[in-house]
């Protein structure tokens, strides 16, 4: 096992790592409660078992159903970090964490795509308020800045994200609130997407570790993406920097970005479908 990712939340912590890891043992998947944590993934390592997959959570929302009012996915999100400004309404948020693979390992270059809900409650449909990705850095970690999301009827309080490494498949889920009172009566909600969440003066701070359905060689801290075509590219080029509605070919396919980004190795056209389609 390779070290531990620093833990920007332990010191603060009322429970020790060693009862998490205890529980851990037996509690399979489940995230783990004790007093008011919950278990992640970077506490569970030390015990050399192949960690449990984030579970998705899609509630049927697509991009042709923007008609309908509602926590629905729109694609070509701007790239950054933060989804506020100086005079963003709300309680700011600030919510952390590192992406692994199922051998423990961080996974680099992560794409994670974030939208929510405003303080209100509402959805931005006609613009990107509160919606935006990024990528995992070198060592699997990501940062995000928000506000908390605000209550609207029939769900509790969450974050949606979509989460895909090179050359895998897409993870739809959503990061979920303790000690909500409509967790308990939300058909969607899941405990194991519970993030860790405490107060910092005004605002809040968050933990998720997300777990990638991927193998991992023991030697190597994140798969290899899957080999791309054998042709070689004619347009595509890792490096350049690519806008939503850009066209190369790759392979002698032609593609349609989807979203903004600057190219990466292992990031071909082919093995991204959330970056490109092909046509």
């Amino acid at each position: 096992m390779s070290p531990d990712p620093v833990d920007r939340f332990s010191q603060d912590r009322p429970i020790s790592r060693k009862t998490l890891l205890r529980a851990a043992l037996v509690a399979t998947a489940v995230p783990l409660f004790a007093g008011t944590g919950v278990a992640l993934a970077r506490d569970t390592r030390a015990t050399g078992l192949p960690l449990a997959p984030t579970p998705d959570c899609d509630d049927g929302d697509e991009p042709t159903h923007d008609q309908i009012e509602g926590p629905y996915f729109k694609p070509n999100s701007p790239l950054r970090t933060s989804l506020v400004t100086a005079g963003t309404p709300g309680v700011r948020l600030t919510v952390s964490g590192y992406v692994f693979g199922r051998a423990c390992k961080p996974v680099p270059g992560v794409l994670l795509d974030f939208w929510q809900a405003d303080t209100n409650g509402a959805y931005d449909m006609s613009g990107f308020a509160f919606r935006g990705h990024q990528f995992t850095d070198a060592t699997g970690a990501f940062t995000l800045s928000t506000v908390v999301p605000g209550l609207y009827p029939g769900r509790t309080r969450h974050i949606h994200v979509k989460a895909q490494a090179p050359g895998s498949g897409i993870l739809t889920t959503q990061l979920y609130f303790p000690d909500e009172p409509r967790n308990n009566t939300d058909t969607l909600f899941d405990p194991a997407l519970l993030m860790n969440v405490r107060p910092v003066g005004s605002a809040k701070e968050g933990t998720f570790d997300f777990v990638l359905d991927i193998a991992q060689d023991p030697t190597d801290p994140t798969d290899p993406p899957t080999d791309p075509p054998t042709q070689p590219g004619g347009g595509w080029a890792a490096g350049t920097l690519y806008n939503a509605g850009d066209r190369v070919t790759y392979g002698g396919v032609a593609y349609r970005c989807l979203q903004a980004h600057t190219a990466l190795t292992g990031w071909e056209p082919p093995n991204v479908p959330a970056l490109w389609e092909r046509g």
